[in-house]
């Protein structure tokens, strides 16, 4: 039975507290892990739920701020020791790739994993991964920043009473096409993820963000901050939520909070995100993509 969930490992901005870690997120797709942007204790955390290294594919870093990356030396480490037997592929900003490679080699360890490098520039990148496509965008944040959307392709789904009508059955059904295929089959919308992390306000968010099943996008400040957010290239839960609206996003995950804020300060995030069902992450929670949307 396939899943689709998003495990969260962290949800600090750049200084971790006592009750998050530093940034780190493991969707889990039919099999294939991806995990963004490992900060520092992305290994520990995945102990604590119960994932493994054996279960990653892809690794992307948005960039290359401490908070979204110094967990990559015991990911890359740990893929080695535990003799990962599949190809990792890797997506980072490409002007970033002096941090990859120090971060990669940070220190002695034993193991060579398989890693395969997509170093993403300029306008961005869509990469072809096993059921899906991975789209790198360009962000507004204060160094080279990339968001990511994760999108499977569009099928349908076969109505077994208009097969029967149709007499069709067994192997002739993947043979359908034309009329026949309309006639017994209702469009299926592939399912999709974004990722947005440390960025202002810009063209590029919508675009990954639309229509999507499931938004992961930075909430950093709230509205007392947002003269700050803009200056320090971050987003708001308001300006999240505006986005999520303004998309027709599914289901909408709030994360990346500022260490100034306390447990007092949760609802304030779901306030003024003001989005029907929107999740404030916290580190350890599991959230599974919504239902599959119904074609009118």
């Amino acid at each position: 039975m396939s899943t689709r969930e998003l495990i969260v490992l962290g949800t600090a901005g750049a200084v971790p507290t006592r009750r998050r870690n530093h940034n780190g997120y493991l969707l889990r797709w039919d099999g294939r892990g991806v995990l963004f942007d490992p900060g520092e204790g992305t290994q520990r955390q995945m102990a604590h739920a119960g994932a493994s290294a054996t279960e990653l594919h892809w690794l992307c870093v948005t960039h290359f701020h401490g908070d979204h990356s110094l967990g990559v030396p015991g990911i890359v480490q740990r893929l080695g020791r535990d003799a990962v037997p599949h190809d990792v592929h890797a997506v980072f900003p490409a002007e970033g790739g002096a941090y990859w490679e120090r971060l990669k080699f940070a220190t002695s360890y034993y193991g060579t994993p398989s890693l395969v490098e997509h170093p993403v520039s300029g306008p961005g990148e869509t990469l072809q991964g096993d059921g899906f496509t991975l789209t790198a965008l360009p962000l507004d944040h204060s160094i080279p920043t990339y968001g990511y959307r994760l999108a499977e392709p569009d099928g349908r789904t076969f109505l077994p009473e208009k097969l029967r009508e149709h007499g069709i059955s067994g192997a002739a059904v993947r043979e359908l096409s034309g009329p026949l295929l309309a006639q017994c089959s209702i469009p299926r919308p592939g399912q999709k993820v974004a990722f947005v992390m440390d960025t202002r306000l810009c063209d590029n968010v919508y675009e990954l963000a639309d229509a999507v099943d499931m938004l992961i996008i930075e909430s950093t400040f709230l509205d007392s901050e947002t003269d700050q957010a803009h200056e320090r290239g971050h987003l708001t839960a308001r300006q999240a939520g505006e986005v999520a609206r303004a998309c027709g996003v599914g289901t909408l995950v709030l994360t990346h909070f500022s260490e100034r804020y306390t447990p007092a300060d949760d609802h304030l995030f779901l306030e003024q995100a003001a989005f029907p069902g929107a999740f404030l992450a916290h580190d350890l929670d599991r959230v599974p993509l919504p239902a599959r949307r119904k074609v009118s």
